[in-house]
Formats: structure tokens, C-alpha cells, sequence
């Protein structure tokens, strides 16, 4: 079976990553994908002649034509085997790679082995290949970022309500720069946040941030291929840099930053443990000015503090912040009705209703929605109550809905009339209740149609009832008729009691 094509969004952060100098491997592992396809995008893009950044003007459908035109069929014979003993005496010089000189083979012989079958063929020739990889510390390269173990309490100043706060941590990897600050969750908005924060911290971005396999940043966690959370990869992508979590279960990853967290637990929060904090505020300002004092901290393992190997070492590696802010934004998949709205926290927006019954991303920040179709987009909302309502654009109504074609307004209210004054009634207030009738299509077709099952009589006996009770849905007419309430006649108040008995003394018994 032919593997699936990845989106071209993806495919563009290869050629970013590639750009910024990102080898690879680190590549591969942050967007989860594998090292072959990462070469081939590559290559496809070099032989394109695309580079980074792309041409504003190139849309998703014209980068898929340039970089996947048709192929020619190559037969297996007409492949030239490598000289495999000149390359396993290359592999011996420093600083190359197996990858690098797959690469080299390709040049020369362009419809050779792809990367795979390559490395296959060398495992066959020697027997077996066991590379070591070290991690190395390389400035600016790497932040490591987890929580604490250790928590906060913070006590609410009104009602005595005592909080826990979760502690962050960001680590540089060549000089130990440590950020810290507390959150009330490790949830995405506030994980997102931090990332935020230890950035301008730093006055800078790694070209790696290394996390945990938390589930707010990561979705799937796998020691080959983890998937990331789209959201945490738009940040990612608005700082220019790399998300490449740690395997899981394999503690030396991540090796920094659980040290960070042991020197931030035994030198900020030890030292914070016996006093009460009535905001987070008030707890981040204490957190900040032990940790100026940690990272002034002269060590005897590092021979100098942290803040001056920082200004040494990973402050001039780092690129620069960009020049505006990250928004915060969180990307849900959806897809569209067959009424053209997507669902977005208990609200509808439309899109084009060509749209509809396809899959889209909708990115949502605190004000606005958004909505994707192939990395284009399609619609922009001012985000509105979980209400249940509709946000509905003009344009991008049909001009008649393909299931209700015979269906108008006009139609409906004179067949609602016909029935009975009240369903003509009824009907008119749910039209006109919504901002674009046509959103009350589905209801007020719904309720005439009990008249099959009931009858006109009963149909129109519930909407009388159901205007007495402010009900105003199909599914309150059904249940007026399910449960026979149309055939009730209201309580009248009387003058005297509702029974006539001895045992009931009556209002004159009191005077």
C-alpha cells in the first residue's frame, strides 16, 4: 500500500527547519516523521529550485506540483551497487555518517538505492551496524523544559481557599541558565505560556526545546515517533524553533533539566516552604529573586555561576526573539454539517457550504476562530458564546440548501398557518428567532411533520401549549405529544378548596 502524503504544511516546516541549520535526525524527530522522507523532501525541494522561505504568492496545490511530478519507472538491475569497503573506511573519518555518504551515492548515481535499502545493504555487507550516539551540550542548541515534582500552596485571600500551584522549568543545555515560575495547571494554555515566558526570559530561542512527554505538548508518545500537539508546534514555528521531545524511559534525554528541577526543588522551594503566599503573583515574585540569586551562584562543578557561563556561552548562540508576541492559539480538527457550521466549545460557525461534510482546523484564540481547509483559510469568526447559537457570513449561504431546495420561509409559515393559528404562530417565532432563518429550517420542518403521526388537531393543541410554556424546539412539541399534555386542560383556580371534606377546617376555623 502507498504510504500517505503528508500535508504540505509539514513538508514547509522541513524546508524551515532545514534552513535554520536543523540537521536530519532533529528534524525527523520533531515533526514525526522518518529521516528518509526528510531527505527526499529536501532533495525534491533542491531539485525544484525551491528554497526557504517560500514565495508568498505559492499556494499548498502549486508546492505539491513542483515537488511531486511524475516519476519514471526505474527497473532494480539498472542500480549500481556501492563500493561498500571504500565506504566503511570513510565512516571511520570524523564527523561522517552513513546519511552523508548515501547523499554522495545519490549525486552520482541518481536512480541508485533510496536511503533505506542502502543502509540494508551495508548492514548485509558488514554484518552489523551498532552506532553510539552521545549527547553533547552544544551552545544555544537545546532547552530543557518539565515540571517540578514538588508543588505551592497559595491561599486565597477572601475565602481561605488554599491552591496548588505547579512549578515550571526550563533549562539551557551548555551553561545550566535555569527559568523557573508557577502556574495554577500543566494544561496546554498554561504549558504554552511558559514556554512564552522562559523565551524572554533567556532573550532568546534554542534552536531545540526538549520536553518531557507530557500530554499537553505531546500527543502520542512513542520512542521513534512522537506526535505533537499542533498547538505546541505553532509556537514552535512562530519562534523559529524545534520541538524534539525525549524518549520515553530514557531518563539521560532529559538528563538537564531533572537536575534543574533537583536545584530549583532544594534552592528555591525549600528555601519558600514555610511562607504563605496570597497570590501566584506574590509566589512568582519570590521564585524570581531566589532564582537571580541561583543562577549568581558561583558552583564548584561548573567553576563559574551559571549567569556567566550563560553570557559566555548560550546568550550570543541565541536567535533572536521575534518581534511580536506569540497569541496564544489552540488547533482542534472538526468537521462540517451538512448545514456548512463546525462546532467550535458549544458554538456554530459557518464556512462555505461547499465545505460542507469535509474536515477542517479550526485555530481558536480568546477572541477570534479561524478556519482551515488544505492550509487555507476559509472563514474568520468573532468568537462567540458556547450557547448553542450560530455565527453565521452571508456569503457563504447556498442559494438553495440541497435538502430543503423546495423548502423557503414564505412556504413554511403559510403550510404552519394551515394547520392552526398557534403552528402558524410558533413557527413564525422560531424563524424569526434566529439571525438567518434558514438555521430554523430543520426544527420547524421537524414540527410539521408531527401532524403525520398525530394529527393536525393534536399538532396544533401542543403548539398552544407549547407557546403557554415559552418552548420554542421540535423536541419540546414531540414531547408535549408523546407524553399527551395537548389533551390536558389547564388548572383552573377556584374560590373555594380544591376538596370538600369534614377534616378540612377551611378559612374560618382561624378567626
Amino acid at each position: 500500500m502507498a504510504r500517505e502524503r503528508l500535508p504540505m504544511r509539514k513538508i514547509s516546516d522541513v524546508l524551515r527547519l532545514h534552513a535554520g541549520g536543523l540537521s536530519k535526525r532533529r528534524i525527523a524527530d520533531s515533526l514525526n516523521i522518518g529521516r528518509t522522507a526528510v531527505g527526499d523532501y529536501i532533495n525534491r525541494a533542491r531539485r525544484a529550485g525551491l528554497g526557504w522561505p517560500l514565495p508568498e504568492d505559492l499556494s499548498e496545490e502549486d508546492l505539491e506540483r513542483l515537488l511531486f511530478p511524475p516519476a519514471a519507472a526505474v527497473s532494480p538491475d539498472c542500480r549500481t551497487l556501492p563500493d561498500w569497503p571504500l565506504l566503511h573506511r570513510e565512516l571511520k573519518r570524523p564527523g561522517v555518517t552513513l546519511s552523508l555518504l548515501w547523499e554522495e551515492y545519490r549525486a552520482v548515481h541518481p536512480m541508485g538505492y533510496g536511503y533505506s535499502r542502502f543502509c540494508d545493504l551495508y548492514r548485509d555487507w558488514r554484518g552489523r551496524l551498532a552506532p553510539t550516539m552521545r549527547q553533547a551540550h552544544v551552545a544555544g542548541d537545546k532547552m530543557f523544559v518539565d515540571y517540578a515534582g514538588a508543588t505551592m500552596e497559595v491561599i486565597d485571600g477572601l475565602t481561605g481557599e488554599v491552591r496548588t500551584a505547579q512549578i515550571f522549568v526550563a533549562t539551557l543545555g551548555a551553561s545550566s541558565y535555569t527559568y523557573a515560575e508557577a502556574t495554577w495547571t500543566q494544561a496546554l494554555p498554561n504549558w504554552i505560556g511558559s514556554h512564552g515566558r522562559a523565551f524572554s526570559y533567556f532573550g532568546g530561542v534554542p534552536r531545540q526545546v526538549v520536553p518531557d512527554n507530557l500530554k499537553s505538548g505531546v500527543v502520542k508518545a512513542c520512542l521513534y515517533d512522537p506526535e505533537i500537539n499542533r498547538t505546541y508546534a505553532g509556537i514552535a514555528a512562530h519562534y523559529d524553533t524545534a520541538i524534539v521531545p525525549a524518549r520515553p524511559r530514557k531518563p539521560r534525554d532529559k538528563a538537564k533539566v531533572e537536575v534543574g528541577v533537583q536545584v530549583v526543588e532544594r534552592w528555591i522551594l525549600a528555601r519558600l516552604r514555610n511562607r504563605r503566599f496570597f497570590s501566584l503573583a506574590e509566589l512568582n515574585q519570590a521564585i524570581h529573586e531566589l532564582l537571580q540569586d541561583l543562577n549568581g551562584r558561583e558552583t564548584k562543578h561548573l567553576g563559574a555561576s551559571r549567569r556567566q557561563l550563560f553570557e559566555q556561552l548560550d546568550q550570543p548562540a541565541l536567535k533572536p526573539l521575534p518581534a511580536q508576541a506569540y497569541q496564544y492559539a489552540e488547533w482542534k480538527q472538526r468537521r462540517a454539517g451538512l448545514d456548512y457550521h463546525v462546532e467550535v466549545a458549544k458554538h456554530y460557525y459557518s464556512v462555505p457550504h461547499a465545505l460542507a461534510k469535509q474536515k477542517l482546523w479550526a485555530r481558536i484564540t480568546e477572541r477570534t476562530v479561524e478556519i482551515f481547509h488544505k492550509g487555507k483559510r476559509v472563514a474568520a469568526h468573532m468568537r462567540g458564546s458556547g450557547s448553542r447559537r450560530h455565527t453565521t457570513v452571508a456569503e457563504h449561504m447556498p442559494s438553495a440548501h440541497r435538502r430543503y431546495a423546495n423548502w423557503t420561509p414564505d412556504r413554511i409559515r403559510r403550510d404552519a398557518a394551515a394547520n392552526g393559528p398557534h403552528t402558524g404562530i410558533l413557527i413564525d417565532v422560531i424563524l424569526r428567532a434566529k439571525p438567518h432563518p434558514e438555521q430554523g429550517f430543520r426544527s420547524c420542518i421537524g414540527i410539521l411533520r408531527l401532524a403525520k403521526t398525530h394529527g393536525s388537531e393534536r399538532l396544533e393543541a401542543a403548539c398552544e401549549r407549547a407557546l403557554e410554556i415559552g418552548a420554542r424546539s421540535y423536541s419540546s412539541v414531540a414531547s408535549i405529544l408523546k407524553n399527551n399534555l395537548d389533551r390536558r386542560t389547564p388548572r383552573r383556580a377556584t374560590d373555594g378548596p380544591a376538596i370538600d371534606h369534614p377534616n378540612i377546617r377551611g378559612p374560618h376555623y382561624f378567626h
